[in-house]
């Protein structure tokens, strides 16, 4: 015991001596090892065993202390820093990289994946598609800006849509009904039409003979077409494909312009006219001459 209050006596006035003067950095480090030492020979003197907790990986001294355990090796807490900002790291979570060790806010700026929206470092759940990574909350439709769901996304022009926004904007467009064709449908005239919609313009018929004919861009039955034309027979209602006789400001097929009254066609197109009917000329003479 006169041994060891001997030897704090030394200490004390080691202590007293240092007070005297304010040395640098590199003077107290070198203090500070030497009196390290001479503590450490002078415990072993007094028969006190001095067992390190190891040498720190990177000042290479003998550690009394505090000890961290990281990367295979030991450290004085001091000397357990980020390899990118050099900050102590000490017991915070930490990332190895290479041997290395970095903070976590260096080592995401610095290795982690990026988010192809908002370009941060995504430092939790990633998500790949079309070849970037993201944010899982980043990865939305282009037009409406809603997260997709479990039927995915379409992709036009390195920009993703959801199923809606993408037929909508993209798939071809009925040329009846204007909406957007999805599975089964015709062409005609240039465009695609859903079957249902491929009908006459004026009675909405579909097209059983598989034959229409064209106005103004939509498609009508032989009859309507040539009604619309002005091509049907005033005397039968039947569309006008050959010849025609124009008389009254209605147009005939040959054998349907016949005498009101004795139903002989007129040949050569001479007839005589009554009440907006046509009549032979024997056939008008008895019936309106006096």
């Amino acid at each position: 015991m006169a041994h060891l209050s001997e030897m704090q006596a030394k200490v004390s006035v080691t202590a007293d001596a240092n007070k005297k003067h304010l040395p640098d950095k590199q003077d107290h480090k070198a203090s500070l090892d030497s009196m390290l030492g001479g503590l450490e020979q002078e415990l072993q003197d007094l028969g006190i065993a001095t067992v390190p907790k190891g040498h720190c990986a990177s000042c290479q001294k003998p550690i009394a202390g505090k000890v961290i355990h990281a990367l295979g090796q030991s450290w004085h807490p001091e000397h357990f820093i980020c390899t990118h900002c050099k900050e102590e790291i000490g017991s915070s979570p930490f990332f190895e990289r290479s041997g290395l060790a970095y903070c976590s806010n260096d080592y995401h700026h610095l290795f982690s994946p990026r988010c192809a929206y908002c370009a941060a470092p995504i430092m939790d759940k990633v998500l790949t598609a079309m070849n970037q990574t993201w944010h899982p909350e980043h990865f939305f439709c282009s037009h409406c800006g809603e997260v997709f769901g479990a039927e995915g996304f379409h992709e036009k022009d390195n920009k993703p849509y959801c199923r809606k926004d993408f037929l909508a904007m993209f798939s071809p467009k009925c040329g009846g009904c204007n909406r957007p064709v999805l599975e089964n449908y015709l062409s005609a005239m240039n465009t695609v039409w859903h079957p249902e919609c491929f009908v006459c313009g004026d009675c909405f018929c579909s097209f059983s003979s598989g034959s229409f004919f064209e106005l103004d861009g939509r498609p009508f039955c032989e009859l309507h077409y040539h009604h619309r034309q002005g091509t049907l027979c005033h005397g039968c209602g039947q569309p006008i494909t050959g010849r025609c006789i124009s008389a009254m400001g209605h147009k005939f097929h040959p054998e349907h312009f016949v005498c009101a009254f004795c139903l002989t066609q007129l040949s050569k197109g001479i007839f005589r006219e009554q009440n907006n009917k046509t009549y032979c000329q024997l056939c008008f003479n008895k019936l309106f001459s006096q």
